[in-house]
């Protein structure tokens, strides 16, 4: 479950962008496709994610902290308190127009998970920790979700400002 439920999470985003591309012909431009997967990456890998991680690290935190490579601790509810926080924000990011929320959203979890994935560095690094749960699809997914919410929301920004600027000189 540690490497199936974030990879098959991806590319769930992946499938829905292009299936909202598809169906919704509203153009292919770069702005339109990065606010697509911006939404569904935003949904997926992040919300979805944040609900999963904070329902292993509250009702099943023995399973987790072995997957990880850790004793059981009572930090477990604190970490998934967090990610119950990603996760419901990252619901309600996904949906607005505005980028302005997603944005702190994103900044949140390039705080939250950058640090965990630093973290898994570090541990591998200093304990050997090769557990799935620590070196594995986890450690990917918290330094690539993070990068690619905030890439994709400079891509939006970029492109709306050029086509104003555009539209403005004509």
């Amino acid at each position: 479950m540690v490497t199936v439920v974030p990879f098959a999470l991806v590319v769930l985003a992946f499938v829905a962008a292009l299936a909202e591309l598809l169906i919704r012909r509203r153009g292919f431009g770069p702005e339109r496709i990065a606010r697509v997967l911006l939404r569904w990456i935003l949904v997926f890998p992040l919300a979805l994610m944040g609900l999963w991680a904070f329902s292993g690290h509250i009702f099943a935190p023995a399973q987790v902290a072995a997957s990880i490579g850790w004793p059981t601790s009572p930090f477990q509810f604190e970490i998934g308190m967090a990610n119950l926080s990603l996760g419901v924000t990252g619901l309600i990011a996904a949906f607005r127009r505005d980028l302005g929320f997603p944005l702190a959203v994103a900044i949140a979890a390039l705080c939250f998970l950058g640090g965990d994935g630093i973290g898994h560095i570090i541990q591998i690094e200093t304990t050997g920790d090769m557990a799935a749960g620590n070196a594995g699809v986890i450690l990917y997914m918290d330094l690539f979700v993070p990068l690619a919410l905030l890439a994709l929301i400079g891509v939006v920004a970029a492109t709306r400002k050029t086509s104003r600027s555009d539209t403005a000189r004509a």
